[in-house]
C-alpha cells in the first residue's frame, strides 16, 4: 500500500542529495553550500525526475533560519548589540538607500515602473541571515567586532524589511492608483512600531528574566531530552508569538529570544543542544533556494550581469565606503561588505509579494533567484577578494599575546602551551600553568569561560569551527605542547589528529575516561594518554604496597 509522503521524500531526498553534492563540492575545493544549491535544482520543478514540495522545503528552511538566530543571539548580550548599534543602524539604512537606487536605476532602464523598480531594488538589498551567519562561523569570526557588526548590521535590516513587508499592501494601492490614504498609512507604520518596540520591551525586561529562569528549573531535573526539548521550545515558541502578536519577523523573534539568554549560565548548553536541527534544517534553506532557480533565465545574461553588479560590487563598496566613513579600519570595513554580498530569505518574500500585488514582473522574480543563488555561490571568494583588498581584518582587532612569560623550561620548543577544554580538569590545569607563569592559550566552546580567562590577563580562543582553524587561530604553529581535556574522546581525538598532521614534533597529552579511549587517542597522535580512573588505581595500589 503505498501512501502520499510529500514532508517525508523531501526530507529524505533532500538531506541526501545534499550530502552527496556537498561533498562533491568540497572535493572540488568549493565551498558545500555550492552542492548545497546544486541538489536543490536537481529536485526542483525545472529540471526532470523527482520534484520535491517547495512549498514543504521552504518552510523548513524557515525553521533552520530560526534555530539559527536563536543559536546566534546566544552568543550575544544585549550590551554587545548596544556597542555597535552606532554603526549597524546608520550603515545598514544607508547602504539600503544606496542598494535600492541601484536596483531602481536598473529597472527603470529595464523598462519597468517605478513602483517595480523600488520592490526590485529593495530585494537586492538585503542580505541572507542564514548566509552571512553561516560565512561568519566557518571564520571563526562571530565572537569578534566585524562578528558583532555584521550580526547589528543583520538585525536593522531585518526590522527594516518587516515594516516595508507591511507597508507593502498600501505603496500596491497607491501606486494602482487608488489613492493615498493617509490615515490608513499612519496606523500601518505605528502599529508595526509599537509591535516591534513593544517586542523588544517585553523581552529585555520580562524575558530577562523569566526565561533563564524556566531553563534553569527544567535543569535541575537532570533530563537532558527534557532540556533540549525546552530549548527548542523556547526557540520555536518565541520565534512564533512575536510573529504572531507583535508582527516581527520569526528570525528577529528567535534572536531576542537567544539574546536575554545569553546571560544565563545555561547558554553554552543551550546552544549545543539546538546544534545538530540547526545545522540540519540550515542544510534545507540552500536546497529550497537551489529549487527556485529557473535555468531559462540565464538566456537574459545582461540582465544577470546587471543584478549581480548590484550584489556584488555596489553593495559591497557601499558597504565599505559607510564603515569607514563611520571612523573603522579597512579590515572591518571589507569583512562588512563581504558578509553582506550576497541575498536570500527575505529578498524572495519581497520579490514574491510584490509579483503577488501586481507590482513586478514574473521575470523580476527570476532574476532576484539567480542572484541569490549565484552571489551564494561567490560569497566564499568574496571573503578572499576582501582579505586581500583590504588585509587580515583579524589584524586589527586580534588580541594581544601579551608581555613574554618566564617560567620552567620545557624542552618542547618555546612558544606558549595550549590547552583545550576549561572544564574542572582544564580549570586546574590552567590555573596551576599560570602559576608557574608558563605562557599558555586556552581554548574551549563556552563563550563565558573564554571571556573569564582573558579578562584575567590570559589568551583564550573560542571553539567555533574545524580543529585545524581552531588550532591555527591559536598558534599551534608555534606551540610547545598540546593539552587535551575535554570529555568527548571522539571531539579530543579530532584535536590530537588535527595537531599531529600539523606538526610531527609536538608533544601532545590528552586525557581518557575508558580502554577504548586510550587507544583511539593514541592511534590519533598522542604521545601520552591520561586515563583517570587507571591512575588512580595505579596510585591507590602503590601506596597499599609502599604502605
Amino acid at each position: 500500500m503505498q501512501h502520499s509522503v510529500p514532508l517525508i521524500a523531501t526530507i529524505c531526498i533532500g538531506f541526501v542529495l545534499a550530502g552527496l553534492f556537498g561533498y562533491a563540492a568540497t572535493r572540488l575545493r568549493l565551498s558545500p553550500i555550492v552542492g548545497y544549491l546544486v541538489a536543490g535544482l536537481a529536485v526542483g520543478p525545472y529540471t526532470p525526475g523527482f520534484v520535491a514540495d517547495a512549498g514543504l522545503a521552504q518552510q523548513l528552511a524557515e525553521l533552520g533560519v530560526i534555530l539559527l538566530m536563536f543559536g546566534v543571539g546566544l552568543h550575544f548580550t544585549p550590551r554587545d548589540l548596544l556597542r555597535v548599534w552606532s554603526i549597524a543602524v546608520p550603515g545598514a539604512i544607508a547602504q539600503i538607500a544606496v542598494a535600492t537606487g541601484a536596483g531602481l536605476g536598473l529597472a527603470l532602464l529595464w523598462g519597468w515602473s517605478l513602483a517595480a523598480g523600488l520592490v526590485f531594488g529593495l530585494s537586492l538589498s538585503v542580505a541572507s541571515t542564514v548566509v552571512l551567519l553561516r560565512a561568519l562561523e566557518e571564520r571563526r569570526t562571530l565572537e569578534t567586532e566585524k562578528g558583532r557588526v555584521a550580526v547589528g548590521w543583520l538585525v536593522v535590516e531585518d526590522l527594516a524589511m518587516v515594516l516595508v513587508l507591511v507597508l507593502m499592501p498600501v505603496f500596491a494601492g497607491l501606486a494602482r492608483g487608488e489613492g493615498a490614504d493617509l490615515e490608513r498609512l499612519s496606523l500601518s507604520i505605528g502599529t508595526t512600531l509599537g509591535g516591534v518596540a513593544a517586542f523588544v520591551v517585553i523581552m529585555l525586561v520580562v524575558g530577562r528574566r523569566l526565561i533563564p529562569w524556566m531553563l534553569a528549573q527544567v535543569a535541575r531535573t537532570g533530563s537532558r531530552e527534557l532540556f533540549t526539548l525546552t530549548v527548542l521550545a523556547i526557540a520555536l515558541g518565541i520565534a512564533y508569538g512575536s510573529a504572531l502578536l507583535f508582527g516581527v519577523s520569526f528570525a528577529l523573534g528567535a534572536f531576542f529570544a537567544g539574546l536575554v539568554l545569553a546571560e544565563s549560565d545555561l547558554s553554552h548548553r543551550a546552544a549545543e543542544g539546538s546544534l545538530p536541527l540547526r545545522d540540519a534544517f540550515a542544510v534545507l534553506f540552500f536546497v529550497s533556494v537551489g529549487m527556485l532557480f529557473d535555468p531559462g533565465i540565464l538566456r537574459h545574461p545582461l540582465e544577470i550581469a546587471g543584478v549581480l553588479l548590484v550584489i556584488l560590487v555596489i553593495k559591497s563598496l557601499a558597504a565599505v565606503g559607510l564603515v569607514r566613513l563611520l571612523g573603522r579600519g579597512r579590515g572591518l570595513a571589507g569583512a562588512i561588505a563581504a558578509s553582506l554580498s550576497q541575498i536570500g530569505e527575505f529578498s524572495f518574500i519581497l520579490i514574491g509579494l510584490g509579483v503577488q500585488q501586481g507590482l513586478v514582473p514574473a521575470e523580476g522574480r527570476d532574476l532576484v533567484v539567480a542572484g541569490a543563488l549565484i552571489s551564494i555561490a561567490l560569497n566564499p571568494f568574496m571573503f578572499a577578494l576582501s582579505r586581500r583588498l583590504f588585509g587580515d581584518p583579524a589584524a586589527e582587532d586580534a588580541e594581544p599575546a601579551g608581555g613574554a612569560l618566564h617560567g620552567p623550561h620545557l624542552p618542547h620548543g618555546d612558544g606558549p602551551v595550549l590547552l583545550i577544554g576549561l572544564g574542572r580538569v582544564g580549570a586546574g590545569i590552567a590555573a596551576q600553568l599560570r602559576q608557574a607563569r608558563l605562557p599558555l592559550v586556552t581554548i574551549d566552546q563556552d563563550r563565558l569561560k573564554v571571556e573569564g580567562w582573558r579578562r584575567e590577563g590570559g589568551r583564550g580562543v573560542v571553539a567555533v569551527g574545524s580543529p585545524d582553524e581552531i588550532l591555527e587561530e591559536a598558534g599551534i604553529a608555534t606551540a610547545r605542547m598540546l593539552l587535551v581535556t575535554v570529555p568527548n574522546e571522539l571531539e579530543a581525538g579530532a584535536y590530537v589528529a588535527a595537531a599531529r598532521e600539523r606538526r610531527r614534533d609536538l608533544f601532545i597529552m590528552a586525557r581518557a575516561h575508558s580502554d577504548d579511549g586510550t587507544e583511539h587517542l593514541r592511534a590519533a597522535g598522542a604521545d601520552l594518554v591520561v586515563y583517570a580512573e587507571q591512575e588512580v588505581a595505579s596510585r591507590m595500589v602503590e601506596n597499599i604496597l609502599t604502605g
